[in-house]
């Protein structure tokens, strides 16, 4: 594995951040899941209003279930809430754990904003390991590496109660600075596919360049780059966010909408994509709205701030 990609003892410096991400389609299409461990949480605005002067004190797992049990746990923690070493993660009761072969997060969470139970198991068994790291920007100040983008997820809830499996995907960013000091707008896409997943990552800088990476991904690991399709605008979130998604000649459909915040949006897609059919999951932020100091102010009603390792 890529050693600072999946280290989760590697160093943040002040002002930057890493977050572990991890998503995830049941076969059947009625469930999917995101789960983001953050140090330095990049979108909370305590660790803006603190002056991001300690990554270390800003520390949170997301988690989100879609569909008919749909829960909502964003809690953000202390010092006093982290262990890590360079397998194992804990952030209060929740951790992730590395074992070579599997990455477990064991969830203990409270959702908002009606205060219910988050806990139980998610596994992730990597088909496709990767050795490769991104630059997001010119500096080399953010990074990303799609560290298992093959993969099967097996879930196992307590609360609420609920096991599926699907195809799922995992990656790491790192970086050392906000992420709106250097982007306006990005959105993404992991698209699994019967020969493995397809990624394609669009970002708008603000020093007004762009970058666009198309990576095919088969499940030895193997990485070819791929010229992807002209972006198609979907339908926008109810908060106005632009859905710009690759699809083949517009053939790229929204299933249905995750999550539509007034800066950011998760969606399921369905179509083709670099000639395969494909289901999706696509994300765009909108970096210039995050910056905005009245949405900060909106964020603690979905993320609430407590200390130690308590459970509520």
């Amino acid at each position: 594995m890529p050693a600072e990609g999946f280290d989760f003892q590697a160093p943040v410096v002040p002002g930057g951040y890493r977050w572990w991400y991890l998503d995830a389609l049941s076969n059947d299409g009625r469930h999917g899941l995101t789960v983001i461990a953050f140090i330095g949480s990049v979108f909370s605005p305590y660790y803006a209003w603190a002056g991001r002067k300690d990554p270390m004190n800003h520390l949170c797992l997301n988690v989100a279930l879609y569909g008919s049990r749909a829960r909502w746990a964003m809690t953000e923690r202390g010092h006093g809430a982290l262990e890590r070493d360079e397998r194992r993660l804990a952030i209060g009761p929740s951790s992730l754990s590395w074992d070579g072969d599997a990455l477990t997060v064991e969830v203990e969470e409270i959702a908002v904003p009606l205060p219910r139970r988050v806990c139980g198991r998610i596994r992730l068994v990597p088909e496709a390991v990767t050795e490769r790291c991104f630059a997001l920007d010119t500096k080399g100040r953010h990074r990303w590496w799609p560290l298992a983008p093959v993969g099967r997820v097996e879930v196992e809830m307590r609360s609420p109660d609920l096991q599926w499996s699907g195809p799922g995907y995992l990656d790491s960013n790192a970086g050392e600075e906000p992420l709106e000091t250097a982007f306006r707008f990005w959105s993404w896409a992991r698209a699994a596919h019967a020969r493995g997943a397809t990624v394609a990552y669009d970002a708008h800088r603000r020093d007004g360049g762009d970058i666009s990476l198309g990576l095919d991904f088969n499940r030895f690991g193997e990485i070819d780059e791929v010229e992807l399709p002209p972006s198609t605008q979907l339908r926008p979130g109810l908060w106005g966010v632009r859905r710009p998604a690759r699809g083949d000649e517009g053939q790229i459909q929204l299933v249905r909408t995750f999550e539509d915040a007034p800066f950011y949006t998760r969606s399921q897609l369905s179509g083709r994509l670099c000639g395969r059919s494909v289901a999706a999951v696509h994300e765009s932020l909108d970096l210039d709205r995050f910056a905005n100091p009245l949405v900060k102010l909106m964020l603690p009603f979905r993320m609430p701030r407590r200390t130690g390792r308590s459970r509520v």
